[in-house]
């Protein structure tokens, strides 16, 4: 077994701690979409529990890699590659989420676990969580 030396482990986590908050807006910005029809900075300030310029900033950043689209006093918005990224967060999320209940985890506990596991989960790692769901199944 040809095994990586321990300091890349630790470089894929930051590497994932990095995209893990912009994840987590894209994502909740698309259920404020379907759910409420509109996502507003003071939606995501709640959600997160976090002030409004700590969203402005998260949403800036959302801009300026083009995955969203915001303006002053207006909504804001995914373009269509925060779309994309919104969706394969929400699928990954789904799998970790299913995996820990299907392992008898509590759903209450398995919901909060799966908010940070599936930003660290490979898509080695989600595929083969499909797989044991459909064995499951």
């Amino acid at each position: 077994m040809n095994s990586l030396p321990k300091h890349e482990y630790f470089k894929r986590v930051r590497q994932d701690h990095q995209t893990e908050l912009v994840e987590d807006y894209v994502e909740e910005i698309a259920h404020l979409h379907a759910k409420l029809g509109e996502a507003r900075a003071s939606d995501l300030a709640e959600c997160f529990g976090v002030s409004a310029a700590a969203v402005s900033k998260v949403v800036a950043k959302l801009k300026r890699d083009g995955l969203a689209i915001a303006r002053p006093y207006r909504g804001i918005f995914l373009t269509a590659q925060g779309e994309g990224l919104a969706e394969r967060v929400a699928q990954r999320h789904r799998v970790v989420l299913d995996t820990l209940c299907a392992l008898g985890v509590p759903e209450d506990v398995a919901r909060a676990d799966s908010e940070g596991i599936e930003h660290h989960c490979s898509e080695e790692t989600v595929a083969a969580m499909r797989e044991f769901l459909e064995r499951q199944r």
